[in-house]
């Protein structure tokens, strides 16, 4: 757990959350901040990886490695087919339409009661520890163990996309993102490219969706809503959605001030929402932001 946490009162599920909110927040970005298309529909796949997750364990097998890649498959997969169909919508048509398309997976795991467990969610599971052959980490009775483990695959998670924006699809990805004319006449495929960042954006958003349903023993269909897929792009803004590290930032300020507020009073979301118009209206570069036009002057 990070020694911030403990000074401040924090707990080891309280790091975990921070890590998972920020994976999520972080795959946003890599479709928002480095490809400049907006999508208020990554709940749905958030929320396909933790009933993978959970569904797997509960109703195939107890294992948590193999909960964990279906869950990233099935997110993966409904991504790609989505992204098909939505990827030459631009503007505010195609977060419309990720909206839509979201909420269309929400009613079914709300409606599906037999097997989701329709608005009371999908309970009566756990993460279950992980057998290495020789020993066994006991992410289940040991939560700082789970910490770590959430740790290390936010770390594989974060190493593979800085390498992949750091690769010529990366900088292809950019070039789309500050002028896709421009780009279109170099002869750069954009719908392909397009497709291709939001079908990856959306497989480490399902990894996040299977860690915060290992976190909580728990899925819920509210993991779904487009109010999620808003809280992913507050968290984008707020730590600064063109900077890389920028919406782990957010996460951390939007987790901590949750969790701390929300034990005094249940309108937290209005001191968020303050905040958030504050950092707009006078960070528009978000609090890492901040900090690197300190270091620019």
């Amino acid at each position: 757990m990070p020694f911030w946490m403990s000074s401040i009162g924090g707990y080891p599920a309280l790091g975990s959350r921070v890590l998972v909110m920020g994976l999520a927040a972080m795959s946003l970005n890599f479709l928002l901040g480095f490809t400049g298309v907006l999508s208020f529909g990554h709940a749905a796949y958030f929320g396909l990886g933790a009933y993978g997750v959970g569904m797997t364990i509960r109703y195939l097998t107890p294992s948590t490695p193999l909960g964990i890649l279906i869950g990233i498959a099935v997110g993966t997969a409904a991504a790609a087919v989505v992204g098909a169909l939505i990827v030459k919508l631009r503007g505010v048509y195609f977060a419309m339409a990720t909206i839509a398309f979201g909420q269309v997976f929400y009613f079914i795991a709300f409606r599906w009661n037999t097997v989701t467990g329709g608005d009371d969610g999908l309970s009566g599971w756990h993460r279950i520890p992980i057998n290495l052959g020789f020993g066994t980490i006991d992410i289940l009775g040991n939560d700082k163990i789970f910490y770590y483990f959430v740790l290390i695959c936010f770390a594989v998670a974060v190493a593979i996309m800085a390498a992949l924006l750091r690769s010529p699809f990366g900088r292809t990805l950019l070039a789309i993102r500050e002028n896709e004319r421009r780009a279109q006449f170099l002869g750069i495929p954009i719908a392909s490219h397009i497709w291709l960042s939001f079908v990856i954006s959306c497989l480490f958003v399902s990894l996040a969706g299977t860690l915060y349903a290992l976190l909580n023993n728990f899925a819920d269909p509210h993991g779904l809503h487009w109010n999620q897929s808003g809280d992913f792009v507050i968290m984008t803004v707020l730590g600064g959605m063109r900077s890389f590290w920028g919406p782990l930032i957010g996460a951390a300020i939007f987790v901590v001030l949750q969790d701390y507020i929300s034990s005094h009073t249940e309108n937290w979301m209005s001191f968020i929402g303050l905040l958030f118009i504050l950092v707009v209206l006078f960070f528009p570069r978000g609090v890492l932001g901040l900090f690197h036009k300190k270091e620019d002057s």
